[in-house]
């Protein structure tokens, strides 16, 4: 298993070195792993002057799976455009052609009571959220700035989805449900935007090849008000870009912390970029307080996706639970009367019972 290992910037390095011990107790046990590290975001622009330089576009190229930390801080804010550390990620994304991020929003018993929501509400969550990854609003053209006739400054940005795009993204989606509960919701806002109506066409279409799913449509507005009200009624969920941008980051809050959540971003071939959900936190970075259990959960979904080996997916998930269980809690899922710890002896803890 040849992966390339991108720490990124803030609390990137720190959480992603405990992923990677995960790895590393893997490979003793008689997994076949070769790890080759490299640099994006802020830490390659510091290396090469650029966000996504030419060896990692090469490095990730050659790997079969990629794990990253994060990207951003904020003395690269000043930076143009397209030097900015969040540049680089969108880059390999599209390199990668990872056009299906799957983003699951899974609570834990053991952490029922740290949900924003009453536990009543959230008790037994599992929701996968598959969001469409290279197209939409984010890389549609033309976009830009202007100044209008009459000399004020304008903004734009383009929506945009082909037939194409969305087909593929709704056959992810269907045979993830299959995998699943078979009940799937597609969220637009077709009552609004053109992209949307076509959106809800070809989900339909593709609808028709799954009959065993179940298919609903939801608009974004009401998707996100029902993700508080009554996350359990979903099982799969599929939209777009931005859409699913803002949800998965939603409904990782009914889970106790966005430091829980992993994610798998994977081309038609399988071959995948892991990463948490959350962002690099520059205001935490190197204090060890990060919470790294959603890198190690990257992990998992690693092994199950691009390299078909749930048993080691299903053993890291479990190491997870027990640490859980045995009441290790880092500063974003602590509650009263658990032991607090950081990055590192969590991921000890995590390491000890894998």
């Amino acid at each position: 298993m040849k992966i390339a290992v991108l720490p990124g910037d803030g609390i990137g390095p720190e959480i992603v070195a405990q992923a990677v011990n995960v790895l590393e107790i893997l490979s003793r046990d008689g997994l076949k792993v070769e790890l080759e590290y490299g640099e994006i975001g802020g830490a390659g622009y510091d290396a090469a002057g650029d966000p996504y330089p030419q060896s990692t576009a090469r490095l990730a190229k050659d790997a079969d799976a990629v794990l990253l930390g994060a990207v951003g801080g904020y003395r690269y804010d000043t930076l143009p455009r397209p030097m900015r550390p969040e540049q680089g990620l969108l880059r390999i994304r599209k390199d990668l052609n990872l056009f299906a991020n799957l983003r699951p929003a899974v609570l834990y018993p053991e952490l029922s009571s740290a949900s924003s929501l009453k536990p009543e509400v959230v008790s037994g969550l599992d929701i996968m959220i598959l969001r469409e990854l290279t197209g939409d609003i984010y890389f549609g053209q033309p976009r830009g700035h202007r100044r209008t006739a009459e000399g004020e400054r304008e903004g734009y940005d383009t929506m945009l989805y082909s037939e194409s795009e969305i087909a593929r993204i709704a056959h992810v989606a269907f045979k993830t449900a299959l995998r699943r509960d078979k009940k799937l919701c597609s969220v637009d806002k077709a009552n609004v935007l053109e992209t949307s109506v076509l959106w809800r066409e070809v989900v339909m279409e593709v609808a028709k090849e799954y009959p065993e799913v179940d298919l609903s449509h939801m608009y974004v507005d009401n998707a996100a008000m029902q993700l508080v009200r009554n996350p359990k009624q979903f099982d799969v969920i599929l939209t777009g870009n931005m859409f699913g941008d803002i949800l998965s980051d939603e409904a990782s809050m009914l889970t106790g912390s966005i430091g829980m959540l992993p994610s798998a971003s994977l081309d038609e071939k399988g071959k995948g970029l892991y990463e948490p959900i959350h962002g690099s936190a520059p205001d935490i970075a190197g204090q060890d307080i990060a919470n790294p259990i959603a890198t190690i959960l990257s992990v998992a979904m690693m092994m199950r996706h691009t390299f078909d080996r749930e048993d080691e997916a299903k053993r890291i998930e479990d190491a997870v639970r027990r640490a859980l269980a045995d009441g290790f809690r880092t500063a974003d899922i602590h509650q009263e009367g658990m032991k607090k710890v950081g990055t590192k002896e969590m991921g000890d803890a995590v390491a000890a019972r894998l």
